[in-house]
């Protein structure tokens, strides 16, 4: 089941905890020697491909008070563990952890950061 987003701006999104934004890369619809494939073969695989779009804080830290030292600073504020990818990285997921959105008429995928099995940081992909 897919879920839709009405018109609003990207940007606007904001990632919780350890959720990934990935927009897929499109299928491939031949393979090498040509032969096209039908679109069951595709919703079959398990693994996936697509770029990083927005990433969540990560995983939060609790807050350790120590009571026995009063000089230091005491903020409540939360911290996080940060996740290894990047806005722009290629990462190959497993698709069937995540859950699919339409925004603006095109797919995207929320996933756990346990589900991206590797990333592909090239700094030159987007230059």
């Amino acid at each position: 089941m897919t879920l839709e987003l009405g018109e609003q701006n990207l940007d606007k999104f904001i990632m919780v905890g350890d959720r990934v934004l990935i927009k897929p890369k499109s299928p491939l619809d031949k393979t090498k020697s040509g032969l096209y494939l039908p679109p069951g073969v595709q919703q079959k695989e398990k693994i996936y491909a697509g770029y990083v779009v927005k990433v969540g804080p990560g995983y939060p830290i609790p807050a350790i008070n120590d009571a026995d030292e009063p000089w230091k600073d005491k903020s409540n504020e939360v911290k996080y563990v940060p996740l290894q990818p990047k806005e722009g990285d290629l990462a190959i997921y497993m698709q069937n952890s995540g859950f699919e959105i339409e925004f603006k008429k095109e797919k995207y995928f929320i996933i756990p950061h346990s589900a991206v099995l590797m990333l592909i940081r090239d700094k030159d992909l987007f230059a």
